[in-house]
């Protein structure tokens, strides 16, 4: 399979923030859209996004809470939409008021994303609960934000993914496990490659209308709602936090702070190296090469190079018509 993953060399490294990768940057009237903009990475991309010129709209469940989380960061000048991944007419009530604004839209990043809940969840469809709202709901979205992103004349799709994806796959007979054997990392590493394959696809379908699809992988954030939903125990048998209960910070390792972490996000969002580039997966704000030898997680080193099934362009469209026919109901 011919592919696209090659290092560019982007001159940025793991320990790049997202300063870093805007530094210089003018992205005054550009419209950008973050789901989960309010959290962790999310937060931390509106920042750097707002800071530099952009206007940005959080697209969150309870926005009350994203205006007091945003407000307590010091971020003015952010519009906060409600949003419901889980909710298929939230999400459309939310493409309709964007549509009726008549902006167009230059960057969407798909941020949001769910803990990994220790047993099996669904939702009001019967479908379980990480793969809807971290791929399906983003899916949705994106498909109903289409004429703005088209009328932007050039604009990016960015989904927040995981290193997950290596050692994942989509249960294309019963991704909802709804026969059960369900295990949380098996339904999380599921969502992460969907976040993957749905770039490349997205990617191959929009380039013809200057919209173009990325997958990035920010690194291990610790702090955040889904690592630190797994306890102290786990994350310090990690490596992750110390004996005092410190984040461990070694990005070159993987173990990044959110300033860290959201730099990826705005290079797969911003970049001019990435111009004539997409259906790609990012990591250390370049493009990652494959690896289909992957090395075991340590809690000294998270291998999190990408796996040529996460971005197989047969894989990937088999899963659009899928999440199409998950969508009809």
């Amino acid at each position: 399979m011919t592919h696209r993953q090659h290092p560019i060399g982007s001159g940025f490294t793991a320990a790049s923030t997202a300063d870093d990768v805007l530094a210089g940057t003018d992205l005054t009237g550009k419209n950008v859209i973050i789901t989960g903009g309010h959290a962790g990475i999310g937060l931390e991309a509106t920042r750097a996004l707002s800071k530099a010129g952009a206007s940005v709209t959080v697209g969150a469940r309870t926005p009350d809470r994203a205006r007091a989380a945003l407000a307590a960061s010091g971020i003015d000048g952010v519009e906060v939409s409600q949003l419901d991944l889980l909710d298929p007419a939230s999400i459309d009530a939310f493409t309709q008021r964007r549509l009726a604004s008549g902006r167009p839209l230059h960057i969407l990043l798909n941020s949001a994303g769910t803990p990994a809940p220790a047993q099996l969840v669904q939702d009001a469809r019967g479908y379980e609960v990480q793969f809807a709202t971290n791929h399906l709901g983003h899916f949705q979205l994106t498909l109903g934000l289409l004429p703005a992103l088209r009328a932007a004349h050039g604009a990016r799709v960015v989904n927040v993914t995981s290193g997950a994806q290596r050692f994942g796959g989509i249960r294309w007979d019963d991704p909802h496990f709804a026969g059960g054997g369900y295990q949380p990392g098996v339904a999380y590493a599921q969502s992460k490659v969907a976040n993957v394959l749905f770039a490349v696809e997205l990617d191959r379908r929009w380039a013809e209308d200057r919209v173009r699809g990325y997958a990035a992988h920010p690194g291990v954030i610790v702090g955040t709602a889904l690592n630190s939903a797994v306890g102290q125990d786990a994350l310090r048998a990690q490596g992750l936090i110390d004996e005092s209960g410190q984040p461990v910070i070694d990005p070159e390792a993987g173990k990044k702070t959110p300033q860290q972490g959201a730099a990826t996000l705005v290079f797969g969002a911003t970049s001019p190296l990435l111009a004539d580039i997409g259906g790609v997966y990012l990591k250390d704000s370049d493009i990652s090469p494959l690896d289909d030898d992957p090395k075991p997680v340590t809690a000294d080193s998270i291998p999190a190079e990408v796996a040529s099934h996460s971005v197989d362009p047969h894989s990937a469209q088999r899963l659009w018509e899928l999440s199409v026919q998950l969508l009809k109901g």
